[in-house]
């Protein structure tokens, strides 16, 4: 069991919590991206209780259902002290299980499901009717599936007949907002910049796990390079971990995709031309899959006149590790590895400033609805709200707007996104004007500009009175 601070993730714990109120036993569903939390926020949830964890054995070429049993079998035996018998069969586990967990309030957690179960097909249903005749007689029984392999749950739990009317709660974690990653960074002190912090959540995102890595007494450059351009970090050799543990065999595939997003937002077309395959396929599918998992977006427009959704989207790495990794771990691996970085500045890395405001867009996006409250927007007024993009025709002009909020009362909110370690200068009035002259809008449109940055802005921005609302957007870490 973790022994970190446990940080955030209220609104989820309060969920978990009505389930203790229940007369009956509850099965539910936690799923999200790897070093997301999932395992930690149920230890949290069962700290108070009767805990037990089992944790599915990595996939590896090796791997076997037999493995699989002889693993849960260990950690049955250490959990109950009960002693290990011949694994053959996961009725026969599961009985064992249920004999130790018939009364009293008992969390159990089932950890990485789908790699505890993926090599037999009879787990699934062998779960069901241990679930079925015997955990659920426990009316104080909680049982916790957790998987980082979205599509894998999807599939064989969340739209499985067999778990139908079954699942009590599922809960799809995120990053965690700002004020909470900003609790990872209070032993710092006050004298540590927003723009500091804004670097590193830049690398990691909200990922709990990345975040413990932080050592508050060095500067974000000398953490960066720990984590990352040392042989020995332990975001090195992170992206290889993931992909080989939750997409297998097809891992290649699905590196290639979020190769082809490193640079910036693509539309489907863009992403087959980039990868050199035809449309169709199975690239849907593998899209859908990085979806599910968390590691990219599908960000669509809108026709501005009606609210309605357009067929136009663009799929953005959303993951902020991800594309760090892929733009400045990958490339210089080697170099890595001889410990050529110990003595470099990491701004020496070409093209660092503008990767870092494709992920500062990314913490934006994950926390818009801070923007929502600045501004002073309901969700329900909200008719659309994303990166916005209108393609060039004979008639119109190409457009591009970071984040675009279209309101019920027909105002558009045209928000610019800025990262920079000086203060925003006058230049960004001009193109912001263009912008606005570009983009088509309609009759009785309001169009009201803002600007999102960290570091503040010239005193000719200012004074100019242009924009609806200038917003700081390191307000939202405390």
């Amino acid at each position: 069991m973790s022994t970190s601070v446990f940080v955030g993730r209220q609104e989820e714990l309060q969920d978990l919590e009505l389930l203790l109120k229940k007369r009956s036993a509850s099965l539910i569903v936690i799923q999200g991206r790897r070093r997301i939390g999932k395992s930690r926020l149920a230890e949290e949830f069962g700290k108070k209780y009767a805990f037990y964890q089992f944790l599915g054995l990595p996939p590896t070429p090796k791997t076997t259902a037999q493995s699989e049993r002889d693993v849960f079998m260990r950690q049955l035996s250490a959990a109950t002290q009960l002693p290990e018998v011949l694994a053959d069969d996961w009725s026969k586990l599961f009985n064992l299980l249920a004999g130790s967990v018939k009364t009293g309030r008992v969390i159990l957690l089932f950890d990485e499901i789908s790699w505890m179960g993926s090599k037999d097909p009879d787990f699934l249903g062998k779960l069901k009717n241990a679930w079925d005749i015997h955990f659920k007689k426990n009316s104080e029984l909680i049982l916790i599936i957790c998987g980082s392999i979205s599509t894998w749950i999807e599939k064989n739990i969340l739209s499985s007949t067999g778990f139908l009317g079954r699942i009590s709660l599922t809960l799809s974690l995120s990053e965690l907002p700002l004020k909470d990653c900003n609790r990872f960074f209070e032993s710092i002190g006050s004298n540590v910049s927003s723009y500091e912090k804004f670097k590193l959540l830049a690398i990691t995102g909200g990922i709990p796990r990345y975040l413990e890595e932080i050592r508050p007494n060095l500067s974000a450059e000398e953490n960066i390079k720990r984590l990352c351009f040392s042989k020995k970090g332990a975001l090195f050799k992170e992206f290889d971990n993931i992909f080989s543990d939750l997409f297998s065999k097809r891992s290649e595939t699905y590196k290639k995709i979020v190769e082809s997003l490193a640079n910036g937002a693509l539309e489907y077309n863009d992403i087959c031309e980039h990868m050199d395959i035809p449309k169709g396929g199975r690239l849907s599918e593998y899209l859908e899959d990085l979806l599910k998992s968390g590691f990219i977006s599908r960000d669509y427009t809108w026709h501005l006149k009606t609210g309605a959704e357009s067929r136009l989207s663009h799929f953005r790495l959303s993951d902020n590790y991800v594309r760090f990794y892929l733009k400045y771990i990958k490339p210089n691996r080697g170099k890595i590895e001889h410990g050529h970085f110990e003595n470099r500045s990491l701004m020496s890395l070409p093209g660092l400033e503008s990767i870092l405001g494709l992920q500062f867009e990314n913490l934006v996006l994950n926390n818009r609805k801070k923007i929502w409250t600045k501004l002073h927007i309901y969700p329900e007024e909200i008719i659309s709200d994303n990166p916005f993009f209108q393609r060039s025709t004979a008639r119109t002009s190409g457009c591009q707007i970071d984040y675009l909020i279209h309101t019920r009362f027909n105002t558009l909110y045209l928000c610019e996104i800025k990262f920079s370690k000086n203060q925003i200068r006058s230049e960004i009035l001009d193109e912001m004007k263009q912008k606005i002259k570009h983009l088509k809008l309609p009759t009785g449109f309001s169009c009201r500009p803002v600007l999102i940055h960290v570091n503040g802005v010239q005193d000719q921005v200012l004074e100019s009175e242009f924009f609806a609302e200038i917003i700081n957007f390191s307000d939202f870490l405390i």
